[in-house]
């Protein structure tokens, strides 16, 4: 899941960034409310963390021309205005929830996951590819009932897969979705994330779910 955080305080920015990564998201970090809005109009995201006092357009603004663009994009406001006249000014023009600062990131997390749950842009809840079970908002996976010890980006890879199973997909497209990065054609970090994947995702169980298509990528299906 791909989230945008649009917050001008580096440190702040850096710490939602470090811990959301943590957690299994592939997130952008916009510092100014024009750049901010131009990613929100131009890429896909599932869910949209806004400050208010920005340079450029204030979170008002940026929340404004994405309602008026028809998105429905879940936006979360983060923010140090306090006050009720900014929760209902924030709540009217179409925000999602309002969290002010300063806050714990815990109770960031636990509403980025209720937004995931029921906000319009979320993707299923639950994935089944066979006998393996992905829980994508509690960022847990089980096969045959097993519960599988995956790292959060062991997790991400293996939920790209699996909500695009029977889909070959590339080294590129891969290390773009989960690690958010352009790799070079040499580098191997997705071969290497494959392998430490297929030891506990595939390795334990009779039937093999993670392919190799030689030359293109990997493909996540059910064989006989």
């Amino acid at each position: 899941m791909r989230l945008l955080v649009v917050e001008d305080e580096a440190k702040t920015a850096n710490f939602l960034r470090r811990g959301l990564e943590e957690n299994g998201f592939v997130v952008d970090v916009a510092g100014r409310g024009d750049d901010g809005l131009h990613l929100a109009r131009t890429v896909g995201y599932d869910v949209v963390i806004l400050d208010v006092m920005l340079p450029g357009l204030d979170g008002w603004a940026v929340l404004a021309a994405v309602r008026r663009d028809g998105r429905q994009t879940p936006v979360l406001f983060l923010t140090a205005r306090d006050g009720v006249d900014d929760r209902v000014k924030g709540l009217d023009l179409g925000a999602d929830d309002y969290l002010v600062k300063p806050f714990a990131f815990s109770e960031l997390l636990a509403r980025v996951r209720s937004l995931l749950r029921r906000g319009p842009a979320r993707q299923p809840e639950t994935v089944r590819v066979a006998d393996l079970e992905l829980d994508v908002v509690r960022h847990r996976a089980t096969r045959a009932g097993v519960r599988l010890d995956l790292t959060p980006k062991e997790f991400a890879l293996l939920s790209l897969l699996a909500r695009r199973a029977g889909e070959v997909l590339s080294r590129t497209l891969i290390s773009e979705q989960v690690w958010d990065i352009n790799f070079d054609s040499d580098t191997n970090v997705v071969d290497v994330h494959v392998r430490r994947l297929r030891a506990k995702a595939d390795d334990p169980f009779e039937a093999k779910l993670i392919h190799t298509v030689r030359g293109v990528g990997y493909v996540l299906e059910p064989r006989p």
